[in-house]
């Protein structure tokens, strides 16, 4: 926390010390909603059974296997998680802790991004980023690759497992930071899709 006025009003109009400090606080905000959804959405998608014109078919065992368990759908699902060996009681104290961080980000982040009172966000991201890998690991390991038969018989690393959520995650990061190497890569593979895409239109009508 700054220990004067003069250094607040420092900070508070130093770019490079708002923009930075900015950055985090809403990467951390929005690392911790994705995690949130996760945890709900990858269950609630387990007891999935298809669509239909009202959307989703959700099978009566979610209410009997999941809801029952907390008037919190969130906490009711960490409970199965839990149950079910994906996550235990210290990721659980974990959550809790990184729920007071963005809870401070969220209702003071005026006075956190300028220096008025202290937050730990920081140092806190890495762990949030890490409980939402575990999670993820968990879903792909014990549903994707489980069910999976090209898979039967391998010993699979569960280090090498980059989870789509944590992928997103990285690329909103490296766009927001700034850096349009992924806009470039993406523009160029539009182009040549494009430029396939006559060649063979192209080929069709000689023949």
């Amino acid at each position: 926390m700054m220990g004067t006025t003069s250094e607040r009003w420092e900070r508070f109009l130093d770019p490079d010390a708002v923009k930075p400090s900015l950055f985090l606080a809403t990467m951390f905000i929005t690392a911790f909603e994705i995690l949130k959804n996760s945890v709900i959405d990858r269950l609630r998608n387990f007891y999935t059974n298809g669509c239909d014109e009202n959307g989703p078919i959700i099978s009566s065992e979610y209410q009997n296997r999941v809801l029952y368990r907390n008037k919190s759908v969130l906490y009711a699902s960490f409970d199965w998680l839990q149950e079910s060996g994906a996550i235990g009681s210290k990721d659980l104290e974990q959550y809790e802790k990184l729920k007071r961080t963005r809870n401070l980000l969220a209702h003071q982040l005026f006075e956190v991004v300028t220096g008025q009172i202290e937050c730990e966000h920081e140092a806190h991201f890495e762990e949030l980023l890490e409980l939402l890998r575990k999670i993820e690991v968990w879903w792909v390991v014990n549903l994707e690759i489980a069910t999976n038969p090209d898979f039967d018989a391998q010993e699979i690393d569960e280090t090498c497992i980059v989870p789509g959520s944590i992928l997103s995650l990285q690329m909103l990061i490296e766009v927001a930071s700034g850096n349009t190497e992924l806009l470039e890569h993406w523009r160029k593979a539009q182009k040549q899709r494009g430029a396939d895409g006559n060649n063979a239109y192209t080929d069709s009508s000689q023949k």
